[in-house]
């Protein structure tokens, strides 16, 4: 099968948990013998790595932080005018990029899928995203033949949207070989007698890294030395360092940037809890991670969220930091149930890409006649 995966962001040029999604669904597939090349906006340039293909064409504008780019529609219209490949598959409704792919898969007959990876934006406020939701975002999902979505309350949200476009449920996953409690810990996270709270993302608004901050100080009442490790990096950093500051919390609190993904599990290992305050997600790998390694995870109280933590953390409200410094507090003071014996079962990466794979094969033959 040949497929053209469009994406705006990709690993490791962007990181993230999307990106990274990208990155290894790709080389799985070229792995399993599929011909993939993915369509993504940077400087231009063409490379082959991890056994595909990587097209870059540069931004053109960037409304709203939205990457426009010419040269990604020109490639995009010529590759399937030319019958290049067997399939597209965009990833995440929230980029021009998949709104073109959508109109290119109409015009040309080309079979058209698209993962939603989170229904909202990190970085727009919802009421925006309701309206594009309700417009451009659905006329893109009803072109798609099959639209993947991580939990069945996503399946449900995008039909209230009025999505009626085919919709696959394939749970987001991670390497369950890689993530495990055994192993060694990172020397980068502070070795003290005390709990080291973890957040891990970027540092943008929708992941309200703030509330992390506030929570750390009110845990701090009943926890003095609790430490608070980010992991990520993004444009309210300088905002974090004076939240920081002016909290008097300087030595309670370690920004390390840009963590490497093969150094992840070591990082989790070193913690005692992970906290997600975010106002939106779809079905974060920093969730499964963490729970994967054993760690507990105090997180925002999403739909899709809760049956994941359950009985291994802690949802709170968003917004609500009393909550979470108590959700951290019962965690640190609870024993949940073990959680990785679940992850394991439920979450291996291997089951998302297969499924992935199968269903992107299924529309390519019925395009076919197959």
């Amino acid at each position: 099968m040949r497929i053209l995966r469009v994406a705006q962001k990709v690993y490791p040029d962007v990181k993230g948990g999307g990106p990274y999604h990208v990155h290894a669904m790709s080389r799985d597939q070229a792995a399993m013998g599929h011909d993939v090349t993915v369509l993504t906006v940077g400087p231009h340039s063409e490379e082959t790595r991890d056994g595909y293909r990587v097209v870059r064409r540069p931004s053109t504008a960037s409304p709203l932080g939205n990457d426009i780019s010419a040269g990604v529609a020109r490639y995009l219209w010529n590759a399937v005018r030319s019958d290049e490949y067997d399939v597209v598959h965009a990833h995440s409704h929230l980029y021009f990029s998949t709104n073109l792919a959508a109109i290119a898969s109409r015009l040309s007959g080309v079979p058209f899928a698209i993962t939603n990876h989170g229904l909202y934006s990190q970085t727009a406020p919802e009421s925006v995203f309701d309206m594009y939701l309700r417009t451009i975002g659905r006329w893109t999902f009803n072109r798609a033949d099959v639209v993947f979505c991580y939990t069945e309350e996503d399946r449900n949200r995008l039909r209230e949207f009025g999505v009626t476009a085919p919709v696959e449920v394939v749970q987001n996953g991670i390497d369950t070989e890689r993530f495990t409690p055994e192993g060694p810990v990172s020397d980068r996270v502070p070795d003290i007698d005390a709990p080291i709270i973890l957040f891990v993302g970027r540092l943008v608004e929708g992941k309200r890294p703030t509330d992390a901050v506030a929570a750390l100080d009110r845990l701090r009442d009943e926890y003095p030395n609790a430490q608070l490790v980010f992991c990520g990096e993004g444009p309210l950093r300088s905002e974090l360092d004076a939240t920081v500051e002016g909290l008097g919390l300087r030595d309670a609190v370690t920004f390390l940037g840009h963590v490497s993904y093969d150094e992840m599990p070591s990082v989790y290992r070193g913690a005692d809890a992970l906290i997600l305050p975010s106002r939106a997600e779809g079905l974060p790998r920093t969730v499964l991670e963490a729970l994967a390694t054993n760690i507990p995870a105090v997180v925002s109280d999403l739909d899709q969220i809760k049956s994941l933590v359950d009985g291994a953390g802690r949802t709170v409200s968003v917004g609500d930091t009393g909550g979470f410094a108590d959700g951290l507090w019962s965690v640190l003071e609870g024993t949940p149930n073990s959680p990785q014996t679940a992850i394991t079962d439920e979450y291996d990466w291997r089951r998302t890409a297969e499924k992935t794979t199968a269903a992107l094969n299924r529309i390519a033959d019925y395009n076919s006649g197959a």
